[in-house]
């Protein structure tokens, strides 16, 4: 499922020593495996190869250009849910005639460029939505293509924070109303109606939440098909990825396992959808991100301190939770193992960075190897939402990104020059020859 593993004891990703990696670029660092992102692409791309379809990366997990290049080239299409995503795809190489455009708060502007880019078709979370774009259209003399979004009220039963199928959240229009909107939508002029979306929510690691929502949604596929000549379906994204693995358990065959064998794969996944939507005739779309790029990246943190309080033993790292947020915002879980393997007996450690908020802590209470100053772990599984959600906090820099490929590596992302944190900025004319006051020894 991913490219990192130990050779002698030492932490590799593909044929490439991350303790190499790390004397060349320091910490914190974000490295990547090709190798496995292409994996994972291909898999569900196979796993749908019965049906017409389109695989389309969510950008949002992550937007690196190295990334998106690698999807590009392998014919990967594109979820976007901003002007700068699109603008990124494009400049990676990738193709805005295979971009679909999502998200809730789409600008005046925002539409206006992606109509110029030619995008294969705008998702509409609401009628206000609909009447704007057909209103930017109309003053463009073009027709704008669309698939409106359903809300099928499917609680996929993940973390209330990445849930978006039900009618508490703010996503689409609710199932019962979505026939009535598209009577009215066909009277719009420059809108051109082109599908049906649905998104039911991420990190789902069972095939049962996408069953059930399809069966719901398909019947309505089948009726709205012949009154407005729909050519697609999108299902969305959501596929979820494991959050530990064989470097955690020891044992290389873990995969094989009775705890693997429930996991959702891209062949699981196909052999229970493509049945269901098969009969409907119509062109797929996918739009995972984490599913593709999740378990493709790591991130590797120095032990900077060893602070033992009592019964707790904190180890402290040099990256924050600025570097990555996903543990402090979701409560989310990663696996961590030390960049070179330790013997002796584990101690419940918590392992937490430098950032002044008590959230910024990777994990508690866990039994780790013993660590020392100088030593680095790695946060696995950090390839999806990990540094596409960073930020200066603290005035900490952005991390570097490295991309690996086989027996090469490469500097993918700069580390942030310190100053360029705050060259932005700039002082009113009226602070600017404000005197300050005498330095007080």
């Amino acid at each position: 499922m991913h490219e990192f593993r130990y050779v002698n004891g030492k932490l590799y990703c593909e044929n490439v020593s991350i303790e190499a990696l790390v004397k060349e670029h320091g910490t914190p660092l974000y490295v990547y495996s090709q190798k496995t992102l292409t994996h994972h692409f291909q898999a569900l791309d196979g796993a749908l190869a019965p049906l017409p379809h389109m695989v389309c990366y969510s950008v949002k997990a992550n937007s690196n250009a190295s990334v998106l290049r690698c999807l590009a080239n392998l014919g990967s299409g594109f979820d976007v849910v901003s002007e700068g995503e699109l603008r990124r795809v494009s400049g990676a190489g990738g193709d805005p005639r295979t971009c679909v455009f999502a998200g809730v708060g789409k600008t005046v502007a925002e539409i206006e460029y992606a109509m110029g880019q030619g995008i294969f078709a705008f998702t509409v979370e609401s009628e206000a939505e609909l009447e704007r774009i057909n209103r930017v259209a109309a003053r463009q003399k073009v027709k704008a293509p669309v698939a409106i979004r359903v809300n099928p009220n499917v609680d996929a039963m993940t973390h209330p924070k990445i849930t978006t199928g039900t009618y508490s959240n703010k996503f689409g229009i609710p199932f019962e109303e979505v026939e009535a909107v598209y009577a009215r939508a066909r009277k719009l002029k420059n809108v051109g109606l082109r599908g049906l979306h649905m998104h039911i929510g991420s990190q789902l690691t069972e095939v049962k939440p996408f069953e059930q929502a399809v069966r719901k949604v398909a019947p309505l596929v089948e009726r709205l098909v012949p009154k407005y000549g729909l050519d697609f379906f999108s299902i969305g994204g959501g596929l979820g990825i494991v959050y530990e693995s064989a470097l955690a358990s020891g044992d290389p065959a873990w995969w094989k396992t009775d705890a693997a064998k429930d996991i959702l794969t891209a062949e699981s996944f196909g052999a229970a959808l493509v049945p269901l939507l098969k009969p409907l005739g119509l062109r797929i779309l996918v739009e995972p991100g984490r599913f593709i790029s999740g378990n493709a990246g790591i991130l590797v943190t120095r032990v900077e301190y060893v602070k033992p309080i009592g019964s707790k033993n904190f180890i402290i790292v040099d990256a924050g939770m600025n570097d990555l947020i996903r543990p402090a915002l979701y409560g989310a879980k990663h696996e961590i193992v030390p960049v070179v393997r330790k013997s002796g007996p584990e101690i419940s450690s918590d392992v937490v960075g430098p950032v002044c908020e008590t959230s910024d802590t990777f994990c508690s209470d866990r039994p780790l190897p013993k660590v020392g100053e100088g030593d680095f772990l790695a946060i696995m599984s950090t390839g999806a939402y990990g540094f596409s959600m960073t930020s200066t906090y603290n005035s900490r820099p952005l991390p570097a990104e490295v991309m690996v490929n086989g027996r090469l590596a490469a500097l993918v992302r700069f580390r942030q020059y310190l100053p360029r944190i705050w060259e932005a900025e700039k002082l009113p004319r009226w602070l600017k020859f404000h005197r300050l006051p005498p330095t007080v020894d």
